[in-house]
């Protein structure tokens, strides 16, 4: 379909918009963390100062964090729409927003150790496609900072150091040991992606997809939304904080996604996510017009 083939300047904007505005649900939680902390604390400056950031970065147009991350993009198509092209289309902008300081050049050969410096390489920008039903395009995606990737977590129940089992319980166990063991090095307050179950790989996806959910939203699977509350409440009494200086906020929120399992496998998977929490999402419909998503 032709209308797909010029895609490049509205993903570059797609970029833009992620790597320099952070959304509202995440700035109000931030707001909200901020309110909750004991006045004049580190954890309340440290709240203070990341949204004066926030704020100064939208105003001028500059990346939030000079750490940029790698896309990871989710691509809905209509069917015939050719995924080659929009591939294409997508690592041109990433270099195109690179060269205009939206992005960082953040792709590092890793045989060699030299960085490409357009910002894009093998695996990154990460692409998943999905074809469906609908006459339009849409493009979700979160820039995944590489701080808050060191501490992301697998596990794999049952887990004898934490007295884990192959249940719900042992999902909080294992969730709540890799906020502390995050401490300050993934940039708290953050967010949590989770997934239960898959394999090696498909949960961390899964996992990564669980960030595009808006920060209050509710889980539609009633134990899991139960679960996802009662893990933010026990994250944030574990005192580590903003930025690891102790305080009520380590987490912003908690998003739990499930895929089925081999019967020998039982995985619990932690994307973590920085306060930095940016994603974007825009529809091109089979007409060309473009609607920007929350």
């Amino acid at each position: 379909m032709a209308v797909y083939e010029n895609l490049v300047e509205t993903f570059v904007e797609l970029i833009r918009r992620a790597s320099t505005q952070l959304p509202d649900d995440v700035v109000s939680a931030l707001e909200k963390g901020k309110a909750e902390e004991q006045k004049t604390g580190l954890a309340e400056k440290a709240l203070g100062t990341i949204l004066e950031n926030v704020e100064l970065a939208r105003s001028i147009s500059a990346p939030i964090c000079q750490d940029t991350g790698t896309p990871v993009v989710w691509i809905h198509h209509p069917v015939g729409v050719s995924t080659r092209a929009l591939a294409a289309q997508f690592h041109e902008a990433v270099r195109t927003a690179t060269e205009r300081k939206f992005l960082r050049p953040n792709a590092v050969d890793t045989l060699t150790g030299r960085n490409t410096g357009t910002g894009a390489g093998r695996g990154i920008p990460f692409l998943h496609f999905e074809e469906w039903d609908e006459p339009r395009v849409e493009v979700r995606m979160i820039l995944k900072g590489g701080g808050s990737e060191n501490v992301g977590a697998q596990y794999k129940l049952p887990d004898s150091r934490l007295k884990a089992g192959r249940d719900l319980e042992g999902v909080r166990r294992a969730v709540l040991d890799a906020v502390f063991e995050a401490q300050g090095k993934g940039c708290a307050p953050g967010v949590l992606g989770v997934c239960v179950g898959g394999d090696r790989v498909s949960a961390f996806e899964m996992s990564k997809r669980q960030l595009l959910r808006p920060i209050v939203d509710t889980n539609p699977i009633p134990e899991l939304a139960e679960l996802e509350e009662r893990l933010l409440r026990e994250g944030n009494q574990l005192g580590v904080g903003p930025m690891g200086f102790g305080g009520k906020t380590t987490l912003l929120a908690v998003k739990i996604g499930v895929l089925d399992r081999l019967p020998a496998c039982y995985f619990v998977t932690v994307t973590y996510m920085c306060w930095a929490d940016r994603k974007a999402a825009v529809s091109i419909d089979e007409g060309g017009e473009v609607t920007w998503l929350s």
